[in-house]
């Protein structure tokens, strides 16, 4: 057994102990389930040792959000070990202590001014405010990518302090909390990025949210399959109606390009290749498998998976809710297409063959 394998083997574990539940206003989140991961070091993965991470690859890391994806967790690994934690590593920023759960935002109507000389990191003085922020009022301690000085541009990734930030409550379909920080004159830590280093972590925020999707729509598949030859109607199982096998057919169809794209994707983030048209790519096919995917597979569960009962809700509304954040397929539809004829007519198709 690999060491992935044991990651994925233990994360199972711990899952199996928690079983997702519907998300309300007073339990908006699997805090003994955060806890349960971050006490096996979990939470950590795939962050640097010297940062306080708990080491590893980006691969663990992945493994990990799938697996937590596909188990309807209510907490906020994808943001912690695919973007946020990364982000402030490379930034030279502080890595908090992954014990405590970290979000990310992206903020394009916040700026911040140095409230010191700005070389390096330093503290910002920040206005405006963020909205959509994944896991407000959980987490305690956002990395928001806001504007730059306007004499200087570029981007500010600063790390947010929560607790001391008035926030609006707010909430995505499933019932996950996408809140606002209002961040006038709070001042953080924080440091300039180039526009290539934005865009690679806006990137990472939609690939994050791909590897969530992708993972989310195997389990969907699976629990299709399982109950279409479980059930039985006229005499036989779903399962043997053609209509049906059609239907099954399809969904795996789209399952396992999102699949392939969302791992080629994750694979040019490993290499250090430019990871921008592959997330992007792989964010607008993973929302556009979400369709079709989760409309069969409400279909052929019928009138019992629209029931709130029934476990198919946890992902499915997790799937139209994951679709629309870190940018939706029109806006990275956009990207990849300015990207493909960024190089002119005859490099099309060797750029395109390299992002997908």
């Amino acid at each position: 057994m690999s060491d992935q394998d044991l990651v994925v083997e233990t994360v199972r574990d711990i899952l199996a102990a928690h079983e997702p539940f519907v998300l309300t206003p007073s339990r908006p989140w699997d805090g003994a389930l955060w806890t349960a991961l971050a006490e096996a070091g979990l939470t950590g993965v795939g962050l640097p040792e010297e940062a306080g991470g708990s080491g590893g690859e980006l691969a663990d890391a992945v493994a990990v959000v799938a697996t937590l994806a596909a188990g309807a967790a209510a907490v906020p690994v994808a943001e912690q070990l695919l973007v946020a934690g990364p982000a402030l590593v490379t930034a030279g920023l502080d890595l908090p202590d992954p014990a405590e759960p970290l979000s990310f935002a992206i903020a394009d109507g916040v700026t911040a001014e140095p409230s010191d000389d700005g070389d390096g990191p330093g503290a910002f003085v920040l206005q405006g405010v963020s909205a959509d922020v994944a896991w407000s009022g959980v987490a305690r301690r956002v990395a928001v990518l806001v504007q730059g000085p306007p004499r200087i541009g570029g981007s500010v990734l600063v790390l947010v302090d929560a607790a001391r930030v008035a926030a609006a409550p707010g909430t995505n379909l499933a019932g996950e909390p996408t809140g606002s920080l209002d961040l006038d004159g709070v001042s953080a830590p924080g440091a300039l990025l180039t526009e290539a280093q934005a865009a690679v972590l806006r990137a990472r925020f939609a690939l994050a949210r791909a590897v969530q999707i992708s993972a989310a729509l195997q389990q969907v598949l699976a629990w299709t399959v399982q109950y279409a030859g479980e059930r039985e109607q006229f005499g036989r199982p779903l399962g043997r109606f053609q209509a049906i096998q059609m239907e099954l057919a399809e969904m795996a169809g789209e399952v396992t390009a999102v699949a392939a794209i969302v791992d080629a994707a994750v694979q040019a983030l490993g290499r250090g290749d430019d990871v921008v048209l592959a997330a992007a790519a792989a964010k607008v096919r993973a929302g556009a498998a979400v369709e079709v995917v989760a409309r069969l597979a409400h279909q052929v569960h019928g009138a019992i998976g629209f029931t709130q009962e029934h476990k198919l809700h946890h992902l499915t509304r997790r799937l139209w809710s994951w679709r629309d954040e870190a940018g939706s397929e029109l806006h990275w539809s956009r990207v990849l297409g300015a990207g493909l004829l960024a190089a002119g007519p005859d490099a099309l198709w060797p750029t395109l063959t390299r992002v997908v």
